[in-house]
């Protein structure tokens, strides 16, 4: 084995640019010798701080506190560092198990919903629904995405993954009944019941009965597809407690395929009775 070793040398050893290695020659964190001709000469103990260097690197650490520990290696120092070393790779295993949970949701969400029947009314019951919403008028598509994304910004301390969160939109059902197509006038992110007391909502879906019908393909069907679930709660005798919403299943974060697109529109609704 070779003691000493020449830059181009050691730059393809660990894959790091040369320019790299004058930087650290540079702050001090190497110090190559010379030859005859000038040439650096980087020994094994050269070699021995680039693996600390690395090390180090790939978990964050400055180039300041890598340099002032090289400076002051002692065994203290050396088990301070390992002790922080430690910390360091339980925070990053943590944010990895969080980011394992939220694509195992999504690919059972995703997966639930290539099952999914279209063009079936069905009734389902919910509770309270907790909600982040932002009441604004909507006439297309990209003032969609903008509000949706505004509405993150506002609250992204409890959206985390918008990739992930359940989002809907609303319409007035008198503008609807009036033949005003495709504007919205509020968009909401729906939450689990469970998540309650852990978000600072301001808006709430209310427990009841929901009239549901899903479609797939773009949004110039909404119009249409939310006066059919109008005319169909009509039919069926059943009272309308509210405006229709649209929640998205599977939209462009997802898909640039609009046929794969699906939408649910729901509809508050209960006995003509009540």
């Amino acid at each position: 084995m070779k003691n000493d070793y020449k830059i181009n040398e050691i730059s393809k050893l660990y894959g790091i640019g040369v320019d790299s290695l004058r930087y650290y020659e540079k702050l001090g964190l190497l110090v190559p010798r010379r030859d005859d001709n000038g040439y650096r000469l980087y020994s094994l103990q050269d070699i021995y701080k680039l693996n600390i260097i690395r090390d180090l690197r790939e978990l964050d650490f400055t180039m300041p506190q890598i340099k002032s520990y090289l400076d002051q290696q002692s065994v203290e120092n050396t088990l301070e560092l390992l002790h922080t070393e430690q910390e360091m790779i339980k925070e990053r295993v943590a944010k990895l198990e969080t980011t394992q949970r939220i694509i195992q949701s999504r690919i059972k969400v995703l997966t639930d919903a290539q099952q999914i029947q279209t063009g079936i009314f069905s009734i389902k019951t919910y509770p309270d629904r907790p909600c982040l919403q932002l009441n604004t008028r909507i006439t297309r598509d990209e003032e969609m995405d903008y509000a949706i994304k505004k509405l993150h910004q506002k609250h992204k301390s409890h959206i985390l993954d918008l990739g992930n969160q359940l989002y809907g939109a609303s319409v007035s059902l008198e503008e609807l009944k009036l033949g005003l197509r495709d504007v919205f006038n509020s968009v909401f992110f729906i939450f689990d019941p469970a998540e309650a007391g852990k978000i600072d909502y301001d808006y709430i879906l209310p427990a009841g009965d929901y009239l549901s019908f899903y479609y797939r393909g773009n949004y110039r069907q909404s119009h249409e597809k939310m006066l059919e679930v109008v005319a169909h709660a009509n039919e069926k005798g059943l009272r309308i407690l509210g405006d229709p919403f649209e929640i998205y299943e599977i939209d462009n974060r997802d898909t640039i395929i609009t046929e794969q697109f699906l939408t649910e529109i729901q509809l508050r609704i209960c006995d003509a009775e009540l």
